[in-house]
């Protein structure tokens, strides 16, 4: 239960406290069990840095570390000999327990021994541990057990240093600032820990967040170290990705963390851009109350995602990473599952926006074209979209990469988007990366982190969730309807091949598109149990509105040509009857129609289709070739047929009649001027047609 102070720091300050304690008994506070805790006291003389070096360390710069600490060679070669001894000693423990043939009643011990000692070692290394806490498909369970703890249940510092840090950078008493302050942290972190506090002027209950003394030195050493081992590491194994810029980029965003005023800014960009989205939670920032040291923001209470079985909250978190990534470029690249809550009135909550990630627009359009031709399983396009990414050297040989690709990936594209998982794409890529010179960008792997942290929430309670299967109707959507002209020739270049249109593509990327819903009943409810008059509603609404102009006009494009077609067909089948009984003359064939023609036909057939809610056989041969004219007329009129029963089929066209006066008046009217605009289309394509059949 959370009490007011008095503590024994400030017995006088706080005697006219006047408030009521907190009540939220459901809350722990960490219990402070000595003046120092673990990390201090194993690894506190990494503290030992003057005023001017400590003010160095703002910002992340290696010649800046590496100054430092060239003076102090006896500190760098102390950590060295730490870590060495600390991870040479539990690997000794673990070796001896194998020899011994008792690694298995050991392991819960060797496992609570390794996060102890990640503890002591310090925040560097919690960190690492933190980014692998949330895949359970990767770490034993006894392991992430322990290493979940990390993610807020950290032996916190003495509250006595840390209400000295709040008096020191807020420069005031701590009693003009908060009515109420609970006496032990509420969670504590590899860089600060947390109080519950209610402040004095208007009473909003808050989060304060006080940063851990000695982290930017601790880790500022450890960066360097990680550094000079990466780049041993490149050099040892003739690696394409270069290590240590993996590793700057990390730093980068682990320095920019530890300044609190960035992290508030950061929070204030994160709810201007996102907290509007249906059921997503971010926390208000008093940025008047923060240094680079404090941070203060509004209190949210709610359970770690990962402790409830919610797959919904997953699909708004899957939502809003989409957002994040492919939208606005602006997102959170440190998503561990005690970053992550399911409010007690049912909103995923965002916290701790300290290491935040820009992703370019270039980029975010070469990520969704990478998508969608490894769904569609265009691997040649697939290679110069990772030319495109700066996953492979534009000097590589796109024939071979292709054909490399195309046997790591088309098993796992083969069990269809639902279906593919982080695991399937990257489980056999290594051989691939290494032959063709792959390098990861320092930007990728916080990218496919924070993706790939939502798959292991998720599969902790469904086993089958795959992360990109939720992603990719968004990613339909996102390309059936954005203004950019790189997307819109995209897919420009995915729906025609030789002049021909793919149809089966376009069904593909609506019926995905369809899938992105956040509405919970629609969520849960599986696609294949929503009824035709919804999907017609659905597709009519997205074709009529602005953003859906572009398909609207391949749409009207191709109904133009299967008309034409269909007149063509029409006009065959009329005279084919007319001339069946004048002798020899039945025997001859008079068809005016194209192969074209006839793809154009069976198009025309299969949008009807769709547009009536129905899905189109795949099991239908698109192919003409060695057809005799005389078969080949047949199968025109066969076709013309079909199109004719599915225009006469009053109980197909009813769920399209019904459903227009459901729609939004602008969609109705934007309805009502498409037939003059599809007339003069297919008056247009005849007039064409006879002119060139006349003089060509």
């Amino acid at each position: 239960m959370l009490l007011l102070l008095p503590t024994p720091s400030f017995p006088a300050k706080l005697t006219h406290y006047q408030s009521k304690p907190f009540s939220h008994t459901h809350l722990r506070p960490l219990r402070c069990t000595g003046n120092v805790d673990g990390f201090t006291e194993r690894s506190g003389y990494l503290f030992e840095l003057s005023a001017s070096e400590a003010d160095s360390l703002t910002d992340y710069g290696v010649s800046k570390i590496a100054a430092i600490y060239k003076r102090k060679p006896l500190i760098l070669f102390r950590r060295i000999f730490q870590i060495g001894t600390t991870f040479g000693k539990w690997f000794g423990l673990r070796y001896l327990d194998r020899l011994l043939d008792r690694s298995d009643q050991m392991f819960e011990v060797r496992a609570a021994e390794f996060r102890k000692m990640l503890v002591e070692l310090g925040p560097a290394y919690i960190k690492i541990a933190q980014a692998i806490s949330s895949r359970p498909d990767l770490i034993p369970p006894s392991y992430l057990d322990e290493l979940s703890l990390l993610q807020d249940r950290i032996s916190p510092f003495s509250t006595e240093v840390a209400f000295n840090t709040i008096e020191q950078e807020l420069d005031l008493p701590i009693d003009e600032l908060f009515s109420e302050i609970s006496p032990e942290p509420i969670a504590a972190a590899s860089l600060g820990q947390v109080y519950q506090a209610r402040l004095c002027r208007t009473g909003e209950v808050v989060a304060v967040k006080v940063q851990r003394p000695g982290v930017q030195a601790a880790i500022a050493l450890d960066i360097l170290i990680l550094r000079f081992l990466a780049g041993l590491l490149r050099r040892a194994g003739k690696l394409n990705t270069d290590l240590q810029a993996v590793v700057d980029e990390w730093a980068s965003s682990l320095f920019r963390e530890m300044d609190y005023i960035k992290e508030a800014n950061n929070g204030l960009k994160f709810r201007q851009l996102y907290g509007g989205l249906q059921d997503v939670l971010v926390p208000k920032m008093y940025v008047e109350h923060t240094t680079r040291k404090v941070l203060v923001m509004e209190w949210v209470e709610g359970q770690k995602l990962s402790e409830v079985k919610d797959l919904y909250m997953v699909e708004v978190g899957v939502y809003c990473s989409f957002n994040q990534l492919l939208e606005y470029g602006f997102y959170h690249a440190d998503p561990h599952p005690g970053n992550l809550l399911r409010t007690y009135d049912g909103k995923l909550a965002y916290l701790d926006f300290g290491m935040m990630g820009e992703f370019k627009q270039e980029l975010r359009d070469g990520f969704i074209e990478a998508c969608l031709h490894l769904v569609n399983r265009d691997f040649d396009a697939l290679a110069k979209d990772f030319v495109t990414l700066g996953l492979i050297p534009p000097t590589a040989d796109k024939e071979a990469v292709t054909k490399a690709l195309t046997g790591v990936f088309q098993d796992a594209v083969a069990k269809g988007v639902q279906n593919i998982s982080f695991g399937d794409l990257l489980g056999n890529l290594g051989t691939t990366m290494y032959k063709f010179k792959f390098q990861i960008p320092s930007y990728f792997s916080l990218v496919i982190r924070s993706l790939a942290v939502l798959e292991g929430i998720a599969i902790t309670f469904n086993p089958d969730y795959k992360v990109l299967g939720s992603t990719y109707p968004w990613i339909a959507r996102k390309v059936l309807t954005d203004s950019s002209p790189q997307l819109k020739s995209s897919l420009q270049t995915l729906l025609y091949k030789d002049g021909v249109f793919r149809i089966d593509r376009l069904e593909s990327l609506l019926t995905e598109s369809l899938r992105a819903n956040t509405e919970k009943a629609l969520v849960r409810k599986p696609a294949e149990e929503t009824d035709s008059r919804v999907v017609i509603k659905q597709v009519l609404s997205f074709t009529l509105t602005e953003k859906g102009a572009f398909v609207r006009d391949i749409l009207l494009q191709e109904i133009a040509k299967g008309l034409d077609a269909l007149g063509l067909a029409t006009l065959d089948s009329i005279t084919s009857t007319a001339t069946a009984s004048i002798p020899f003359i039945s025997f001859l064939s008079f068809s005016s129609m194209t192969d074209e023609d006839m793809v154009n036909l069976r198009t025309l057939h299969r949008l009807m289709l769709l547009m009536s809610g129905y899905q189109w056989t795949k099991n239908t041969n698109m192919g003409l070739g060695g057809v005799s004219p005389n078969k080949s007329q047949n199968l025109y009129q066969e076709e013309a047929s079909l199109v004719f029963n599915q225009l006469a089929s009053v109980q197909e066209i009813l769920p399209i009649l019904s459903v227009i006066s459901e729609l939004p008046p602008e969609s109705q009217q934007q309805l009502l001027s498409l037939p003059p605009d599809l007339a003069g289309r297919l008056i247009s394509r005849v007039t064409a047609r006879a002119i060139r059949r006349m003089f060509l």
